[in-house]
């Protein structure tokens, strides 16, 4: 039987991904949950602005996903997070943060954390979708907003060169190194496709090499080796291959 994340196909009958909502703003909570509720493979159980709740609910009700804001009643967002992790090196069930504010004194905590994606308050219906999905796939996920955050901490911190990384630069391919530094400039998929001239799905199998290759779980640490190996240019831009 197919999971719930792999068994979306449009037409066809689907075993729903089972979400829980948490956000103390219950206009945020309610809005997100009709979102969600009206995507053919999802299923909201439900939508609380209690962390003792959410806590409680997702040791009982099991959601295959927990998309939550980084305000609840009774404790704090990173409060919540903790205490769901446990003893645990990853959150079980995947977590989606969708945060509100500014997220510059709390991104490092909320990744630190092990949650599984991070969208900006800005982030659209179709950017939540396709993160409830990805997460509940295994993958991880962050909105552009959110890596536009990360990269410049990157181009604003000396971050020194690892020249360990040198061998793993000189077995990319040229076109796997443009990939991987438009990827590093924040660029999306799409993006990359109209600025190489590529199809979506070519990127995307230059992303999948790319990751084999660099021994990277996602976008972000593929990122952080852009940098590291000292790929990318001080004031952000790109080193591309002549």
């Amino acid at each position: 039987m197919p999971s719930p994340a792999e068994a979306f196909i449009p037409g066809e009958a689907t075993v729903a991904l089972r979400i829980l909502v948490c956000d103390e703003r219950p206009l945020v909570g309610n809005g997100l949950r009709t979102l969600l509720a009206a995507e053919p493979d999802m299923e909201v159980l439900g939508a609380t602005d209690s962390g003792s709740q959410a806590i409680y609910l997702v040791r009982s009700k099991h959601p295959d996903v927990v998309v939550t804001g980084l305000r609840l009643r009774g404790m704090t967002g990173a409060d919540f997070l903790l205490q769901l992790r446990g003893k645990n090196d990853e959150l079980e069930p995947p977590i989606v943060v969708y945060p509100v504010g500014d997220l510059k004194t709390t991104l490092a905590d909320v990744i630190r954390a092990g949650v599984n994606g991070v969208l900006s308050d800005d982030a659209g219906r179709a950017e939540l979708v396709s993160a409830v999905r990805a997460v509940a796939r295994g993958h991880a996920l962050l909105g552009p907003a959110v890596a536009r955050r990360i990269l410049d901490w990157y181009r604003t911190t000396d971050t020194p060169v690892d020249k360990a990384l040198s061998p793993a630069v000189s077995r990319l391919t040229g076109r796997e190194r443009e990939v991987l530094l438009l990827t590093a400039q924040g660029l999306s998929v799409e993006d990359i496709s109209n600025r190489l001239y590529i199809g979506v799905a070519t990127v995307r199998t230059h992303l999948y090499r790319l990751r084999s290759k660099l021994q990277a779980r996602d976008r972000a640490q593929l990122v952080s080796f852009a940098y590291q190996a000292g790929l990318m240019r001080p004031a952000g831009t790109l080193d591309l291959p002549r």
